[in-house]
């Protein structure tokens, strides 16, 4: 099945679908960025998202990767997310397993690739 795709920025995400990000990489997001060439032909770092609708790019850069998670409070001071978040985002989102690495569906901003 070929899903629609998208790049999106992680600051415009959801906060839901941003909690979902950090339930799937519980020890942060830089050691998971991929490169690729986007529409205009600029070379592009993004963390893959996969839901059950739609095959989403994060776009962020290794060091924008790493201030969000010093940045965020549910993350440790090691990166990784505290076991008490990540219990409560488990709970909340009990079909966590139907994601995998690169799409989701939700509404906003996309940005379509190719």
């Amino acid at each position: 099945m070929n899903k629609p795709r998208a790049i999106k920025d992680y600051a415009k995400l959801t906060d839901d679908m941003q909690e979902q990000v950090k339930l799937f990489y519980p020890n942060g997001f830089s050691e998971h960025l991929i490169r690729f060439t986007d529409k205009d032909g600029k070379n592009v770092s993004a963390l893959p998202f996969e839901t059950e609708d739609k095959y989403y790019l994060i776009r962020m850069t290794n060091l924008q990767a790493q201030k969000i998670i010093k940045d965020d409070s549910d993350y440790d001071d090691e990166g990784n997310l505290k076991d008490d978040i990540k219990d409560d985002y488990e709970d909340k989102y009990t079909d966590l397993d139907t994601m995998r690495v690169g799409s989701g569906r939700k509404s906003g901003e996309d940005e379509d690739y190719d």
